[in-house]
Protein backbone atom coordinates (compact mmCIF):
# COMPACT_ATOMS: atom_id res chain seq x y z
CA UNK A 1 0.00 0.00 0.00
CA UNK A 2 1.03 3.60 -0.61
CA UNK A 3 1.47 6.26 2.06
CA UNK A 4 0.96 9.82 0.85
CA UNK A 5 1.94 12.71 3.08
CA UNK A 6 1.21 16.42 2.57
CA UNK A 7 3.20 18.58 5.00
CA UNK A 8 1.57 21.98 5.44
CA UNK A 9 2.43 24.88 7.71
CA UNK A 10 -0.29 23.97 10.22
CA UNK A 11 -1.11 20.29 9.68
CA UNK A 12 0.40 17.17 8.16
CA UNK A 13 -2.16 15.11 6.26
CA UNK A 14 -1.52 11.39 5.88
CA UNK A 15 -3.38 9.10 3.51
CA UNK A 16 -3.05 5.40 2.73
CA UNK A 17 -4.04 4.03 -0.66
CA UNK A 18 -4.68 0.47 -1.72
CA UNK A 19 -4.25 1.03 -5.45
CA UNK A 20 -6.80 3.82 -6.16
CA UNK A 21 -8.85 3.31 -3.00
CA UNK A 22 -8.18 5.68 -0.11
CA UNK A 23 -8.15 3.43 2.96
CA UNK A 24 -7.91 6.13 5.63
CA UNK A 25 -6.68 9.67 6.28
CA UNK A 26 -5.32 11.31 9.41
CA UNK A 27 -3.87 14.63 10.50
CA UNK A 28 -1.13 15.58 12.91
CA UNK A 29 0.07 19.02 13.90
CA UNK A 30 3.11 20.39 12.08
CA UNK A 31 5.84 21.35 14.55
CA UNK A 32 9.08 22.57 13.01
CA UNK A 33 11.21 21.55 16.00
CA UNK A 34 9.71 18.09 16.50
CA UNK A 35 12.23 15.27 16.11
CA UNK A 36 11.99 12.25 13.81
CA UNK A 37 11.43 10.08 16.91
CA UNK A 38 8.44 12.17 17.96
CA UNK A 39 6.92 12.04 14.48
CA UNK A 40 7.60 8.31 14.29
CA UNK A 41 5.71 7.71 17.54
CA UNK A 42 2.73 9.72 16.30
CA UNK A 43 2.64 8.04 12.90
CA UNK A 44 3.02 4.56 14.41
CA UNK A 45 0.13 5.27 16.77
CA UNK A 46 -2.08 6.36 13.86
CA UNK A 47 -1.30 3.21 11.90
CA UNK A 48 -1.88 0.96 14.90
CA UNK A 49 -5.21 2.68 15.56
CA UNK A 50 -6.27 2.09 11.95
CA UNK A 51 -4.97 -1.48 11.90
CA UNK A 52 -2.62 -0.86 9.01
CA UNK A 53 1.12 -1.55 8.79
CA UNK A 54 1.57 -2.93 5.24
CA UNK A 55 3.22 0.09 3.59
CA UNK A 56 5.60 -0.60 0.70
CA UNK A 57 5.98 2.90 -0.81
CA UNK A 58 5.52 6.55 0.12
CA UNK A 59 5.46 10.03 -1.41
CA UNK A 60 5.75 13.38 0.35
CA UNK A 61 4.93 16.96 -0.59
CA UNK A 62 6.09 19.65 1.78
CA UNK A 63 6.24 23.41 2.29
CA UNK A 64 8.12 23.01 5.61
CA UNK A 65 11.71 21.83 5.00
CA UNK A 66 12.54 21.08 8.65
CA UNK A 67 9.44 18.95 9.12
CA UNK A 68 10.05 17.26 5.76
CA UNK A 69 13.43 15.98 6.88
CA UNK A 70 12.08 14.61 10.16
CA UNK A 71 9.06 12.97 8.48
CA UNK A 72 11.25 11.33 5.82
CA UNK A 73 13.49 9.81 8.48
CA UNK A 74 10.49 8.70 10.55
CA UNK A 75 8.95 6.92 7.54
CA UNK A 76 12.28 5.27 6.70
CA UNK A 77 12.58 3.94 10.25
CA UNK A 78 8.98 2.77 10.53
CA UNK A 79 8.50 1.13 7.12
CA UNK A 80 12.08 0.54 5.87
CA UNK A 81 11.39 2.47 2.67
CA UNK A 82 12.73 5.70 1.17
CA UNK A 83 9.88 8.14 0.41
CA UNK A 84 9.68 9.91 -2.92
CA UNK A 85 9.82 13.66 -2.22
CA UNK A 86 7.95 15.84 -4.69
CA UNK A 87 10.39 18.34 -6.11
CA UNK A 88 12.73 18.98 -9.07
CA UNK A 89 13.38 15.83 -11.09
CA UNK A 90 10.12 14.13 -10.12
CA UNK A 91 7.84 13.38 -13.07
CA UNK A 92 4.44 15.06 -12.63
CA UNK A 93 3.13 15.40 -16.18
CA UNK A 94 2.24 19.02 -15.36
CA UNK A 95 3.26 21.72 -17.83
CA UNK A 96 4.19 24.67 -15.59
CA UNK A 97 4.05 28.01 -17.41
CA UNK A 98 5.10 30.53 -14.77
CA UNK A 99 8.16 32.78 -14.61
CA UNK A 100 10.17 30.33 -12.49
CA UNK A 101 8.66 26.83 -12.39
CA UNK A 102 11.05 25.83 -9.58
CA UNK A 103 9.27 28.28 -7.27
CA UNK A 104 5.93 26.47 -7.51
CA UNK A 105 5.07 24.85 -4.19
CA UNK A 106 4.82 21.07 -4.07
CA UNK A 107 1.30 21.31 -2.63
CA UNK A 108 0.15 23.41 -5.61
CA UNK A 109 1.68 20.91 -8.03
CA UNK A 110 -0.11 18.01 -6.33
CA UNK A 111 -3.41 19.90 -6.29
CA UNK A 112 -3.15 20.77 -9.98
CA UNK A 113 -2.29 17.20 -10.97
CA UNK A 114 -5.24 15.93 -8.94
CA UNK A 115 -7.61 18.48 -10.49
CA UNK A 116 -6.55 17.76 -14.07
CA UNK A 117 -7.15 14.04 -13.55
CA UNK A 118 -10.64 14.51 -12.08
CA UNK A 119 -12.24 17.65 -13.54
CA UNK A 120 -12.73 19.45 -16.87
CA UNK A 121 -10.29 22.22 -17.71
CA UNK A 122 -9.83 25.14 -17.47
CA UNK A 123 -9.82 24.76 -13.73
CA UNK A 124 -9.50 27.09 -10.75
CA UNK A 125 -8.17 25.33 -7.65
CA UNK A 126 -8.69 26.94 -4.24
CA UNK A 127 -6.69 25.52 -1.34
CA UNK A 128 -7.71 26.96 2.03
CA UNK A 129 -5.07 26.23 4.62
CA UNK A 130 -2.72 28.51 6.55
CA UNK A 131 -2.69 30.59 3.38
CA UNK A 132 -5.48 30.62 0.83
CA UNK A 133 -4.03 29.86 -2.58
CA UNK A 134 -5.68 29.96 -5.98
CA UNK A 135 -4.13 27.97 -8.84
CA UNK A 136 -5.19 28.29 -12.47
CA UNK A 137 -4.91 25.50 -15.03
CA UNK A 138 -5.86 26.49 -18.58
CA UNK A 139 -7.80 24.51 -21.17
CA UNK A 140 -4.56 22.91 -22.40
CA UNK A 141 -3.90 21.57 -18.87
CA UNK A 142 -0.99 23.94 -18.26
CA UNK A 143 -0.43 25.60 -14.88
CA UNK A 144 -0.43 29.30 -15.76
CA UNK A 145 -0.31 31.00 -12.34
CA UNK A 146 -2.51 31.98 -9.45
CA UNK A 147 -2.89 34.10 -6.34
CA UNK A 148 -1.87 33.87 -2.67
CA UNK A 149 -3.67 35.55 0.21
CA UNK A 150 -3.90 35.26 3.98
CA UNK A 151 -5.81 32.24 5.22
CA UNK A 152 -8.90 32.44 7.40
CA UNK A 153 -7.11 31.55 10.63
CA UNK A 154 -4.30 34.00 9.88
CA UNK A 155 -6.90 36.75 9.51
CA UNK A 156 -8.53 35.81 12.81
CA UNK A 157 -5.18 35.64 14.60
CA UNK A 158 -4.13 38.99 13.17
CA UNK A 159 -7.39 40.65 14.25
CA UNK A 160 -7.07 39.45 17.84
CA UNK A 161 -3.30 39.87 18.25
CA UNK A 162 -2.86 43.22 16.50
CA UNK A 163 -5.81 45.03 18.06
CA UNK A 164 -6.47 45.97 21.68
CA UNK A 165 -10.14 45.08 21.99
CA UNK A 166 -10.96 42.34 19.49
CA UNK A 167 -11.17 38.85 21.05
CA UNK A 168 -10.05 35.48 19.78
CA UNK A 169 -12.98 33.67 18.18
CA UNK A 170 -13.71 30.37 16.47
CA UNK A 171 -14.85 30.39 12.87
CA UNK A 172 -18.55 29.77 12.50
CA UNK A 173 -21.49 30.77 10.35
CA UNK A 174 -22.46 34.38 11.12
CA UNK A 175 -26.07 35.12 12.04
CA UNK A 176 -26.17 37.95 9.52
CA UNK A 177 -23.87 39.82 7.20
CA UNK A 178 -24.59 42.81 9.46
CA UNK A 179 -23.14 41.82 12.82
CA UNK A 180 -24.94 43.14 15.89
CA UNK A 181 -22.00 42.56 18.23
CA UNK A 182 -18.22 42.33 18.04
CA UNK A 183 -17.98 38.55 17.65
CA UNK A 184 -20.69 38.35 14.97
CA UNK A 185 -19.14 41.30 13.15
CA UNK A 186 -15.77 39.54 13.10
CA UNK A 187 -17.38 36.32 11.85
CA UNK A 188 -19.20 38.22 9.14
CA UNK A 189 -16.03 39.91 7.98
CA UNK A 190 -13.99 36.72 7.92
CA UNK A 191 -16.59 34.27 6.56
CA UNK A 192 -18.70 36.41 4.24
CA UNK A 193 -15.73 38.60 3.39
CA UNK A 194 -13.63 35.59 2.35
CA UNK A 195 -16.54 34.14 0.35
CA UNK A 196 -17.01 37.48 -1.45
CA UNK A 197 -13.26 37.68 -2.12
CA UNK A 198 -13.29 34.20 -3.66
CA UNK A 199 -16.30 35.07 -5.81
CA UNK A 200 -14.54 38.21 -7.00
CA UNK A 201 -11.32 36.38 -7.77
CA UNK A 202 -13.16 33.63 -9.65
CA UNK A 203 -14.94 36.23 -11.77
CA UNK A 204 -11.71 38.10 -12.55
CA UNK A 205 -9.84 34.89 -13.42
CA UNK A 206 -12.62 33.68 -15.72
CA UNK A 207 -12.70 37.07 -17.41
CA UNK A 208 -8.95 36.79 -17.98
CA UNK A 209 -9.31 33.26 -19.36
CA UNK A 210 -12.27 34.44 -21.49
CA UNK A 211 -14.19 31.29 -20.57
CA UNK A 212 -15.94 29.60 -17.68
CA UNK A 213 -13.79 27.33 -15.53
CA UNK A 214 -14.41 24.41 -13.20
CA UNK A 215 -13.85 25.62 -9.64
CA UNK A 216 -12.56 23.13 -7.06
CA UNK A 217 -11.83 23.84 -3.41
CA UNK A 218 -9.85 21.81 -0.90
CA UNK A 219 -8.29 22.34 2.51
CA UNK A 220 -9.56 22.11 6.05
CA UNK A 221 -11.48 25.41 6.07
CA UNK A 222 -12.94 25.33 2.57
CA UNK A 223 -16.23 23.65 3.46
CA UNK A 224 -16.99 26.43 5.97
CA UNK A 225 -16.53 29.17 3.37
CA UNK A 226 -17.57 27.97 -0.08
CA UNK A 227 -21.18 27.30 0.96
CA UNK A 228 -21.51 31.09 1.20
CA UNK A 229 -20.07 31.69 -2.29
CA UNK A 230 -22.30 32.54 -5.23
CA UNK A 231 -20.24 30.47 -7.66
CA UNK A 232 -20.61 26.72 -8.04
CA UNK A 233 -17.59 25.25 -6.27
CA UNK A 234 -16.82 21.54 -5.94
CA UNK A 235 -15.40 20.56 -2.55
CA UNK A 236 -12.76 17.82 -2.83
CA UNK A 237 -11.19 16.97 0.51
CA UNK A 238 -8.66 14.51 -0.93
CA UNK A 239 -7.59 16.46 -4.00
CA UNK A 240 -3.93 16.81 -2.99
CA UNK A 241 -3.72 13.22 -1.78
CA UNK A 242 -5.10 11.97 -5.11
CA UNK A 243 -2.58 14.18 -6.90
CA UNK A 244 0.28 12.69 -4.90
CA UNK A 245 -0.93 9.16 -5.67
CA UNK A 246 -1.01 9.94 -9.40
CA UNK A 247 2.47 11.49 -9.32
CA UNK A 248 3.79 8.44 -7.48
CA UNK A 249 2.29 6.17 -10.16
CA UNK A 250 3.96 8.20 -12.92
CA UNK A 251 7.36 7.80 -11.28
CA UNK A 252 6.96 4.13 -10.43
CA UNK A 253 5.84 3.38 -13.99
CA UNK A 254 8.70 5.36 -15.52
CA UNK A 255 11.31 3.74 -13.28
CA UNK A 256 10.01 0.29 -14.19
CA UNK A 257 10.58 0.81 -17.92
Amino acid sequence: MLLVCDIGNTNITLGVYDREDLVFTARIVTEKNKTEDQYAVEIKGIFLFNGCQDIDSAIISSVVPSAQSAICKAIERLFKIEPLVLGPGVKTGLNIKIDNPAQLGADLVAGAVGAISKYPTPCIIIDMGTATTISVVNKECSFVGGAIMAGVNLMLESLSSKTAQLPQIDIGTPKSVIGSNTVDSMKSGVVFGTAAMLDGMIERIQNTLCEKATVVATGGLACNIIKHCKNDIVYDQKLLLDGLRIIHEKNVDSSAR
